[in-house]
Formats: structure tokens, C-alpha cells, sequence
């Protein structure tokens, strides 16, 4: 249900859209616009929506205590992000492992982060630092380890408009940084 400071905040996006299609020439008032700028500030709202939310809570709602030590991976989440610089959306794929320290986590959470990270303004650098962050300093693993695949449509659709580029980040804590370690987590996403 639409909250009233929900329901304010979108009408003042909406107001501001209005603005935007006039500033570019458009008719607002023409049959296929004139419900955009509410459905336009409808989508950011929804795209932005992990700023209101919490990560560390949703990762601390399902921690167990179970004595396992081995590598537990969930890969090929699939995410939606926007560029902060261009406002544009960027998507793919993040690969994720950890290895408990006494404590796991119900694996849903896992992608519920990512998702609350992706749905803010982003970069993709930062979103990797931020989900591997979160994981180390939630649940206290040995290791946390992350790589990234993206498209970026701000590259794809302007600038260099290069429509078959992936960009891919990763970064790594603990356990993670032994060589060895590393290439077990990689050879298990590629399978």
C-alpha cells in the first residue's frame, strides 16, 4: 500500500519528468505522455528502492548456527541497477561465496542483498565492495568472495556504443585471498 510520504515523493518526481518532456521538446499533453511522468517517477521509485531498506537486517533475519566450513557459492543472481552517472540501467549477473565461520545464512538472503544494493544509484565497483562488506561484517565468514558481470547500457547505447561488452568486477576478504582458494570459487561459477 502507497504510504503518504510514498505517494508525495512520487507526485514530486512526476512534476519534475513533466518539466524534463517540455525541456525536450515534447508535448506532455499528447495521448501517449500524458500518464508518463507518473509512471516514469512509479519505476524510480521502484528502481531506487534499497534505499530504504537495510541489508545487514535482512542478512541477520536468517543466520544459523551450524558447524560447516566448506565454501557455500550462489551464483548467477540475476540484478538490475542504474548508472549514477548517466541514469541509465546496467544488469547481469553476480556470483557470490562464503565460508561459515559457525555461522550460515538461509540462502534467499543472499540475492535479497544484492538486490538492495543494486537498487540504488550505483557504479558497479562500489556495488561489489558494498555486497562483500556486507556479508564479512554481517555474518563474520572466513572468506567472502564476489565477481560481478555486467552490461551497461550507458556504454552500450551512447558513448562508445559497444552493444557486446561485459564488464566484470570482483573483490575478496579472508580465505579468499590464498590463490588456491580463489580458483576453486571460479572454476565452480563456470561449471
Amino acid at each position: 500500500m502507497d504510504t503518504p510520504e510514498f505517494l508525495k515523493r512520487k507526485e514530486e518526481i512526476a512534476h519534475h519528468y513533466l518539466k524534463i518532456l517540455d525541456l525536450l521538446g515534447e508535448d506532455a499533453a499528447r495521448e501517449g505522455l500524458i500518464k508518463t511522468p507518473e509512471r516514469v517517477a512509479e519505476s524510480m521509485l521502484f528502481l531506487t528502492g534499497g534505499y530504504g531498506q537495510d541489508p545487514g537486517t535482512i542478512l541477520s533475519s536468517a543466520v544459523f548456527i551450524e558447524d560447516y566450513k566448506q565454501m557455500v557459492i550462489v551464483k548467477d543472481i540475476d540484478f538490475f541497477s542504474m548508472c549514477e552517472h548517466h541514469l541509465l540501467p546496467f544488469f547481469g549477473k553476480a556470483h557470490i561465496a562464503y565460508i561459515p565461520n559457525k555461522m550460515v545464512v538461509g540462502l534467499s538472503k543472499i540475492p535479497r542483498v544484492v538486490d538492495v544494493f543494486a537498487r540504488r544509484l550505483q557504479i558497479q565497483e562500489r556495488m561489489t565492495t558494498q555486497i562483500k562488506n556486507c556479508i564479512q561484517e554481517t555474518l563474520n565468514p572466513l572468506g567472502v568472495m564476489i565477481v560481478i558481470e555486467a552490461q551497461h547500457l550507458c556504454m552500450q547505447m551512447r558513448g562508445v556504443e559497444k552493444q557486446n561488452s561485459i564488464t566484470t568486477t570482483s573483490d575478496f576478504t579472508g580465505v579468499f585471498n590464498q590463490a588456491k582458494t580463489r580458483e576453486e570459487f571460479i572454476s565452480l561459477i563456470k561449471t
